[in-house]
């Protein structure tokens, strides 16, 4: 009698190892909570709160870690960065490389591949943007503190799907889709202010070859190059090149995430055919060769954009973004540091405009949509469910600390920046939570679509399916 093969998840390939390693056996629940959002807002709060904890009880050894010299050298050839620099501009550049192909795929194939669907999280994109620059421009209209303009204007896509997935209302997948859409639109927003004006003097050359790196990654997409290392090997060359030129490395990852194919060559019926070829050609041998054939069969059937997000994503929310609050979230909180940022200009404008300017801001340039009727909001998602969401986009954690860093030389600024940013996080996603819940529960998002009520039931006798 032959093993049943489960219908569900496919089992890895291969053979049973020769001995069975133990390792911590986690409960499914617990598994299936670690595979969600909520798992990476997870870990980056925890992060954060040991950045936060190190950096009070043994301050030295915290910044002693994140300016550790780590040089690359090629030749004659040198490249000096400290670790942390390493992280905000090399790691960073992968987090971006994945919302990159996040943008990609849902311009061509996703959400936003029309623009009734996509006017609304993107002129709610446009307010979020405008509303917390121009609040923090008319707190700190000039001098030095003017700088951080940046600051409040970019939701955390982390945290915010995070905190939606952990504590808001039930059956929040339309809600969810909205806020990812938006926070898409808001991430282009941002990254391109921050490319144009947070930007040191510019090296023509290295700039004339990040274009034309640029135009390479372009033209392969369009010959139909789908395997993913020469996108990644371009890309590196191309961060270099950005790095070089002055402009923020973190936009190389934009631009490879943008220029990966999003769609399969060919028809689905052709992808299937050549992929059973090569999977009979291999049961008829198991030979290297015809392994290694059928395994790049088995890729080239999928589109690229899918796969890299399979492979990056885990990486960017599971390690990226929480070694990137690691290295950026230790604030001294010192009586003289709390007593500074609580009536410095910068805390009040980064503060304010998070909380305030995002919510306003994202909910008034949605309802300039909505008003226009150039779009409608998706599914049962209500005004209740938009202005908590609008809310809960005041969460700009771990861009807000990017920019922080390029924002300010003086280390005074950068900890009342970051005392403001944590506070206006936490106080926007209670602000919002709260209001997610109270409308939740009045207007649910599991709703049906149909004012008579559900759908009726088919008629006849129930069997389980075969």
């Amino acid at each position: 009698m032959t093993d049943r093969i489960p219908t569900g998840v496919p089992t890895r390939p291969g053979p049973r190892p020769r001995v069975d390693i133990p390792y911590p056996r986690l409960s499914p629940g617990l598994r299936s909570y670690f595979a969600t959002e909520g798992g990476g807002a997870t870990l980056l709060l925890a992060a954060s709160a040991i950045a936060l904890v190190w950096a009070n009880v043994a301050g030295g050894s915290y910044h002693a870690l994140w300016e550790t010299p780590v040089n690359l050298t090629v030749g004659t050839w040198e490249l000096h960065l400290s670790l942390h620099h390493w992280v905000n501009d090399f790691l960073m550049a992968v987090f971006f490389f994945v919302v990159g192909v996040e943008v990609n795929r849902e311009l061509t194939v996703g959400e936003l591949r029309t623009f009734r669907a996509a006017s609304v999280p993107l002129f709610g994109a446009i307010g979020g943007l405008a509303v917390p620059i121009g609040i923090y421009l008319l707190i700190n209209p000039s001098g030095p503190d003017a700088s951080g303009w940046g600051l409040p204007m970019s939701t955390d896509t982390a945290f915010v799907i995070g905190v939606l997935a952990l504590a808001g209302p039930r059956c929040p997948d339309q809600l969810r889709v909205f806020l990812l859409t938006l926070a898409i639109f808001d991430d282009i927003g941002a990254i391109a202010l921050l490319g144009i004006f947070y930007t040191d003097a510019i090296s023509m050359g290295a700039l004339a070859l990040a274009a034309l790196l640029t135009l390479v990654l372009f033209a392969m997409r369009w010959i139909g190059v789908w395997q993913i290392p020469p996108y990644l090997l371009v890309g590196l060359i191309l961060w270099v090149a950005v790095l070089e030129s002055g402009l923020h490395p973190t936009l190389a990852g934009v631009v490879v995430g943008l220029a990966v194919p999003t769609t399969r060559r060919g028809r689905d019926d052709e992808a299937r055919r050549h992929l059973g070829w090569y999977a009979r050609a291999l049961m008829e041998e198991l030979d290297p060769a015809r392994s290694r054939l059928a395994v790049s069969a088995a890729r080239s059937a999928v589109p690229t954009s899918d796969r890299i997000l399979d492979a990056l994503h885990p990486v960017s929310s599971y390690f990226v973004v929480p070694v990137f609050g690691l290295a950026n979230a230790g604030v001294a909180l010192t009586g003289e540091s709390i007593g500074a940022a609580m009536s410095s200009p910068v805390t009040l404008g980064v503060l304010v405009g998070l909380v305030l300017g995002k919510g306003i801001g994202v909910f008034a340039g949605a309802m300039v949509a909505l008003v226009t009727r150039l779009g409608t909001l998706p599914g049962q998602v209500r005004y209740g469910h938009l202005a908590g969401g609008a809310f809960l986009c005041g969460i700009g954690f771990t861009i807000a600390l990017f920019v922080s860093e390029l924002a300010f030389d003086d280390e005074a600024l950068i900890n009342e920046a970051k005392v403001g940013i944590i506070v206006g996080s936490i106080l926007s996603g209670v602000i919002g939570i709260v209001v997610l819940r109270y409308f939740g529960d009045r207007l649910p998002l599991c709703s049906p679509h149909e004012a008579s009520g559900p759908p009726p039931l088919p008629e006849g006798a129930w069997r389980p399916p075969a």
